[in-house]
């Protein structure tokens, strides 16, 4: 299990790279030490691995575009493949972590259009209505779901059979996860077609995030209206078009302040936010801090992870 303290996405997209993951056996785990983030919050992200996890320690608020839930120490949750979503901690006065394991679904079904794949992977991987399952240990069936999440994360890598014994450990996961979820993929849910051009607005903006982006050069790369592109910005992510290019480009200049020496005038240019002015505003609204004393304090951060 690897100790992760940024989160990696593709560059002109926001979907997550997964350092380590290999096509012949597509799992990575991974230890997620949240305090050490460049921010309290993940970015907006996707991924086509489902996501499996644990809180070890403190407390995290997922939020998706259909629905928000906060998950304590103890409690995990499984986030379905392709879909939307960002995490935020809640300070709780102490470390953060979560463990995560990540995954393609072919893993257990051994390939696409295999029975397993159709009958036990598919229906919940394509269930549009399906975002979230939340585990809580104070429901008893799911208490015990929880350990076995959390006991996979104890097996030994370079023991004998390990992908064997990880495998059929995640597939027995699995199948308990489709049985709390079959009520609702029982459900006929109307797929939502807003996901690939909230995805390729997304994308746009990622590519383009320096120069000065327009609403309407927003609505015209997805192919839909200046009005329709307001609505599904708020019934995704649930903010303006606006705050979202503001909050990426805030984002890149945190990277640039923590991991260069750069001049903060030529960072505040380089994102797309005009002035160093503007960029101190964001700041002292976002941090309560200067981008200097952000700066000082990340690059004292990787001062000390050095020694």
């Amino acid at each position: 299990m690897k100790n992760i303290q940024s989160i990696q996405l593709v560059e002109g997209s926001n979907e997550e790279l997964l350092p380590g993951f290999s096509p012949d056996f597509p799992y990575i785990a991974s230890c997620a030490l949240l305090d050490r983030y460049l921010e309290p919050a993940t970015p907006w992200h996707w991924h086509r691995t489902v996501e499996l996890f644990y809180m070890e320690s403190g407390t995290l608020e997922y939020t998706t575009p259909n629905g928000k839930w906060v998950f304590p120490a103890g409690s995990g949750g499984f986030v379905n493949s392709n879909i939307l979503h960002t995490s935020k901690i809640i300070p709780s006065g102490g470390e953060t972590v979560q463990l995560l394991h990540l995954f393609e679904p072919e893993l257990l079904s051994g390939g696409q259009a295999s029975r397993i794949d159709t009958k036990y992977i598919r229906p919940l991987t394509a269930a549009a209505g399906i975002e979230m399952i939340v585990l809580s240990p104070d429901d008893a069936v799911q208490a015990e779901l929880l350990k076995k999440i959390r006991a996979v994360f104890d097996l030994d890598e370079d023991s004998w059979g390990y992908e064997f014994t990880l495998r059929q450990q995640l597939t027995e996961i699995w199948l308990a996860l489709f049985e709390l979820a079959r009520p609702e993929m029982e459900q006929r849910f109307i797929a939502r077609d807003s996901d690939e051009k909230m995805k390729a607005m997304m994308r746009y903006i990622h590519a383009h995030y320096p120069d000065t982006i327009s609403v309407d050069q927003l609505a015209k790369e997805a192919h839909i209206s200046k009005r329709v592109c307001y609505r599904l910005f708020h019934e995704n992510l649930h903010m303006s078009p606006v705050g979202y290019m503001t909050g990426y480009r805030l984002r890149k200049a945190c990277q640039r302040l923590a991991e260069t020496d750069e001049p903060i005038t030529q960072i505040a240019y380089n994102c797309g936010l005009g002035s160093s002015s503007y960029l101190g505003k964001l700041f002292r609204e976002q941090f309560g801090c200067t981008p200097t004393a952000y700066r000082k304090e990340w690059h004292n951060r990787n001062i000390i992870k050095q020694k």
